[in-house]
């Protein structure tokens, strides 16, 4: 579940290369030694140690905004909110935050809270209590509550019409939009991320619950947690804008409403403060609206894959987690659980760069719980948008060379072997056909995702902007050379 670059951004390492064209004494104690080191007593980190690091973090990344919270055992060790949100209000413990996937853990548990009613049965197939599921391909019948969750249902994004459900307005009609989809293997046999699971597993909630599904979790796992800051959706609780970042620069935009959906795997909108109630759920204290055996096989990975019901498992300075990433078009999140510690961390943040700072500050704080030094985070996002930006600029260069030089270039050409003059024109068009193929390469490597070209206008701005300059400067030097060329030969 590690991601360090995020969304689009993390499927288009390829294409980033492409783009390249041719006071006074106190008379109180001393402080301990763990005082000086940040630390409690026990050895844990103090919440002015952890509050330190965060104001560093925020520093070093140049987020707008960011919200973070520390939990241990029952306890919330730290809670606080950095920087900023797009209205220019400073972001608190219980400002609203999208948290994208990170939905998918609370989509599991309150499924998992109809498993523990008898309602339904992890391994029986979807379609028992769900006749609506219906796909072209006769393996769907086989697809178990337990393979959605798993995300081993053998449904996946280039196997179904995504765009089309996303287009959906309510889990209904996103659940018809998958009629016409196949499976890319047998129920069980692959792991493969994909949200339409998900989103059916919300629709059977709300199909055996008897609510619509943002209602059935606020009363079922948001209300037991005390979590009022909670809901899923917008319609009632409304974040402020996101921020994308255009080469150092962050502009606040609205999030593109397909990715608003109100359902099962991207829909929660949470607080920092309301976070710590769920990770300390999460590690088996407090308030619990599910069975401990239930627990237990939401963090259990599937037996093809580390993936267990709404969570990833994953090593981190020596550290066993269970982690889940978030990331929309303006807001990015990351959750962590170590159930040996009983620590628990959720970073949050208002923004979406081509490069991933949460999962870098959730590193430095797994540091801090293990008595460690963290690193300073941040850099990425800073030196891949200056590395475009370099690149673009010097695409533009080059460009504004080529049409400067084409005179001269086609007086050099005229004349002489055909070859070398058709390798002098098309030079510069392997940018232009890169251009013209980007959302369709970027979904290929998303395994067929639908990316539209607003989406490519988010995060994946300084990207998206770099390969446009690149085009533009590669057309206008074969255009130019062509019109030299022809006055060349014309006057001869």
């Amino acid at each position: 579940m590690k991601r360090k670059l995020s969304g689009l951004a993390g499927a288009t390492a390829l294409a980033v290369a492409l783009t390249v064209p041719a006071s006074a004494p106190s008379l109180a104690a001393a402080p301990s030694a763990a005082a000086r080191a940040g630390t409690t007593a026990t050895g844990d980190p103090s919440p002015a140690a952890i509050d330190a690091y965060l104001a560093k973090a925020m520093r070093s990344t140049a987020l707008p905004g960011m919200s973070v919270v520390v939990t241990h055992n029952g306890k919330v060790v730290h809670a606080a909110g950095y920087g900023h949100d797009s209205a220019g209000r400073p972001i608190t413990g219980s400002t609203p935050m999208r948290v994208a996937s990170l939905s998918k853990s609370f989509t599991a548990m309150a499924v998992m809270t109809l498993v523990d009613a008898g309602e339904i049965a992890l391994d029986e197939p979807v379609a028992r209590w769900l006749p609506e599921f219906r796909m072209a391909d006769p393996r769907a019948r086989g697809v178990t509550v337990r393979h959605l969750l798993n995300q081993t249902s053998g449904i996946t994004d280039g196997t179904v019409d995504i765009r089309a459900a996303e287009s959906a307005t309510t889990l209904t009609g996103y659940v018809a939009a998958l009629s016409t989809g196949t499976l890319a293997a047998d129920p069980g046999t692959r792991y493969a991320y994909c949200n339409a699971n998900y989103e059916l597993a919300a629709r059977l909630v709300e199909v055996t619950g008897g609510l619509p599904f943002g209602e059935y979790v606020r009363r079922r796992i948001f209300a037991p947690l005390g979590m009022t800051g909670s809901a899923v959706g917008d319609r009632t609780i409304m974040p402020e804008d996101g921020f994308d970042s255009l080469f150092g620069v962050w502009t606040a935009r609205s999030e593109p409403r397909a990715f608003l959906y109100g359902g099962g795997a991207g829909g929660v909108i949470t607080t920092a403060a309301d976070m710590g109630r769920w990770l300390i759920t999460q590690n088996g204290y407090g308030n619990r609206p599910v069975r401990p055996r239930s627990l237990l096989a939401m963090h259990a990975p599937s037996a093809v894959g580390g993936y267990g019901m709404g969570w990833g498992r994953e090593s981190l300075d020596g550290a066993e987690l269970l982690v889940h990433a978030g990331n929309l078009f303006t807001y990015t999140a990351v959750q962590a659980i170590v159930p040996d510690t009983g620590y628990g961390f959720a970073v949050m943040t208002n923004s979406a760069g081509l490069y991933d700072d949460t999962y870098d500050v959730l590193t430095g704080l797994v540091a801090m719980s293990r008595g460690r030094a963290p690193a300073t985070p941040g850099g990425g996002r800073q030196w891949v948008e200056l590395t475009l930006g370099l690149t673009a600029l010097a695409a533009a260069g080059l460009g504004v060379l080529g049409v400067l030089r084409s005179r001269r270039w086609a007086r050099r050409r005229a004349g002489g072997p055909a070859w070398r003059l058709t390798l002098g024109l098309v030079t510069g068009l392997p940018p232009v056909a890169l251009l013209a193929l980007y959302p369709d390469l970027i979904s290929v490597l998303m395994n067929g995702r639908t990316v539209t070209w607003e989406q490519l206008t988010y995060h994946a701005a300084p990207l998206t902007v770099t390969m446009a300059v690149a085009a533009a400067a590669g057309a206008a030097t074969t255009v130019m050379r062509l019109l030299r060329l022809r006055s060349v030969v014309s006057s001869r």
